[in-house]
């Protein structure tokens, strides 16, 4: 898995750029707020359809555009892939609502084509997978919950397309529900409305819940080999699934049946407090990860060393276990994160990227690297949007 070449109009402070790019590793340098960060997040987001760092899809804009006219950015690459080669296009485009109305908001679309065949978003997650290493991925482990589901549910997502539908039907059976809930609470509607989308959110979200769960157990076990790596102690890294269907619960099935049987008593249990509130106070939306160090919990008890060394090595079990189900070793990008680290720490990184795929990282200390990267690593510059090539031999790139 490869990206061979990259494209990008107005995307970021990127005017336009063409880019092939080593089927290896290529280190981005210079100094901060160049542009060295917004290449990897392209490629994230080919393979995500989303930012890893933007709140919408409205913040990619290129930044030189004029206000107040057409708005647009263009993300497109051509990805090798073991059993298929695949051109994803994706184009983002903003226009002035009105013409007549200067008060009226602006309206904003996605086009995405695959192969020149326009798809939907959901068709294309998982086409490219790729893994982001950066300084924010210590709020895994110290963040709200929130970013803990965002990050199980893309990681899953890359591997398992039918995941992905299933939670986005799940979270449509959530807004309706609580639609509902708000409805009954304020109006009096009848309760008996809820019957339909109970069965529905159990449905779907049993499913998610059972494919979460697999997936921690997995991740977890390739997690406790990274960190005992990584740190040089012998202490356990534990990561469990916090589930609102067995609140308390020391052991949680992994069987969708059974998932299922207690989600439908649980809903049962506190469908008043749901109307009393209007929103759904069970299900996979309210659930959680935790990390703990030999039984400790790690957000509350353990240093920031070990964070940080605890959510290195759950990014680098995720590499490990993207390739494992998908049979081809996801793209690698690292923001960054070498700086923060030890020399021992760094050490292992780097050997975990020595293998056969393509790794992109940033970095404003050149020097710092030089020495620890294979022979063939390509060394591209970055000032103010533009690429320079520093690498000694030769190698295609070309802007514009």
């Amino acid at each position: 898995m490869r990206v061979r070449h990259l494209s990008l109009s107005h995307f970021r402070n990127y005017d336009r750029l063409d880019l092939d790019l080593s089927p290896r590793v290529t280190v981005l340098y210079g100094d901060n707020a160049q542009g060295k960060s917004n290449l990897l997040e392209a490629i994230f987001y080919l393979a995500t359809t989303r930012s890893f760092r933007a709140g919408n899809d409205r913040e990619l804009l290129g930044w030189t555009l004029p206000d107040n006219l057409l708005s647009f950015t263009r993300i497109a690459a051509q990805v090798e892939r073991d059993h298929e080669p695949l051109d994803i296009e994706f184009v983002l485009r903003q226009e002035i609502g009105r013409p007549d109305d200067p008060t009226a908001p602006p309206v904003f679309s996605k086009r995405i084509k695959l192969n020149d065949i326009p798809r939907r978003s959901i068709d294309v997650i998982g086409m490219t997978t790729a893994v982001m290493f950066s300084p924010q991925d210590l709020e895994i482990v110290d963040g709200a919950p929130l970013l803990r589901r965002r990050y199980l549910d893309v990681t899953i997502s890359q591997a398992d397309r039918t995941y992905c539908r299933g939670l986005t039907h799940y979270n449509r059976v959530i807004l309706q529900r609580n639609h509902l809930l708000r409805t009954i609470r304020d109006r009096g509607a009848s309760a008996d409305q809820l019957h339909f989308w109970n069965q529905e959110m159990v449905s779907a979200g049993s499913l998610v819940t059972a494919r979460r769960l697999a997936t921690i157990r997995q991740l977890g076990e390739i997690s406790q080999r990274f960190y005992q790596d990584l740190s040089g102690s012998e202490e356990m890294l534990t990561i469990r699934y916090k589930s609102s269907i067995f609140s308390g619960a020391a052991m949680i099935p992994d069987d969708a049946g059974e998932i299922a049987s207690a989600f439908t008593t649980r809903l049962g249990d506190v469908q008043a407090r749901d109307v009393s509130m209007g929103v759904s106070l069970v299900g996979p939306h309210r659930d959680d990860l935790t990390f703990q160090i030999d039984g400790h919990d790690l957000n509350t008890f353990g240093s920031r060393g070990q964070q940080r060394t605890a959510a290195l090595a759950l990014k680098l079990a995720e590499a490990e276990h993207l390739a494992r189900q998908t049979g081809e070793r996801p793209i690698l990008l690292l923001d960054d994160v070498l700086s923060e680290l030890d020399a021992r720490r760094r050490a292992r990184v780097l050997a975990f990227i020595q293998g056969d795929q393509q790794v992109l990282l940033t970095t404003t200390d050149r020097a710092a690297l030089e020495g620890l990267l294979p022979p063939d690593t390509v060394w591209l510059q970055v000032q103010r949007g533009r690429l320079i090539d520093s690498t000694l031999s030769s190698f295609p790139l070309s802007e514009s």
